[in-house]
């Protein structure tokens, strides 16, 4: 017991990191799969194919390796490393963040997209009869299709903050970071890895309980609406 006494104030250090570097992978992962959502809807020439081949490459490939292409791959361009770029993807909080919205764009993506494609055809003719514009008809269907995105969603983010736990493979201090350096100074595994999952679960069950009141709400809305 006094063991984990010990170890909980050095790995709650890290819950702020891991947080930050969620919800930053989440923002921007979000601003990502809104425009691959639009450009696939639109069927935008040209774009709509790369979209399709983003989203393929993205996720095709497992989030570790593109961590480690993000993180090291720019310092074998010496021309990259000379170039203004090179400020930021030095930094390994910059590239966890970017690796994690780029992948969590992706699969955000396929969740708008399957939750539209889901949307009855004849609201869309609906719309359509009644003259209304591209955006106009998009933010109907964004709205039908809200009750199906809220817990596919839910998911996601907690595949993120998982996913954020290999930002300690670029040498970030997070949970997991802080729990491999009390490791290597106490090498009592069980207890320091037992207490990091921990920190994991009431984070994840937080975040779910969350979506879970934000689902009732939206809910209430539609049903309102």
């Amino acid at each position: 017991m006094t063991d984990w006494l010990e170890y909980l104030p050095t790995l709650l250090m890290g819950v702020r990191v891991t947080l930050w570097i969620t919800f930053s992978g989440l923002l921007l992962g979000l601003l990502i799969a809104l425009l691959l959502t639009w450009i696939l809807e639109q069927k935008v020439p040209l774009l709509a194919q790369l979209a399709e081949g983003y989203l393929l490459l993205f996720t095709g490939t497992p989030l570790l390796v593109q961590i480690f292409l993000i993180y090291y791959g720019p310092a074998q361009f010496d021309w990259l490393k000379a170039s203004w770029a090179w400020q930021y993807l030095r930094e390994p909080g910059f590239c966890i963040v970017l690796a994690l919205g780029l992948n969590a764009g992706a699969y955000t993506c396929r969740l708008f997209k399957g939750a539209l494609d889901a949307v009855p055809k004849g609201e869309i003719l609906a719309c359509r009869a009644l003259g209304m514009n591209a955006w106009q008809t998009l933010s109907i269907k964004l709205r039908h299709a809200g009750r199906r995105v809220i817990p596919a969603y839910s998911n996601e983010v907690i595949l993120v903050l998982k996913g954020s736990s290999l930002a300690s493979t670029i040498t970030i201090m997070d949970i997991m970071g802080l729990a491999q350096r009390l490791n290597a100074q106490t090498y009592d595994t069980l207890v320091v890895f037992a207490l990091a999952g921990l920190i994991y679960l009431v984070l994840n069950g937080t975040l779910t309980l969350l979506f879970r009141l934000l689902e009732r709400r939206a809910l209430v809305f539609q049903t309102q609406g």
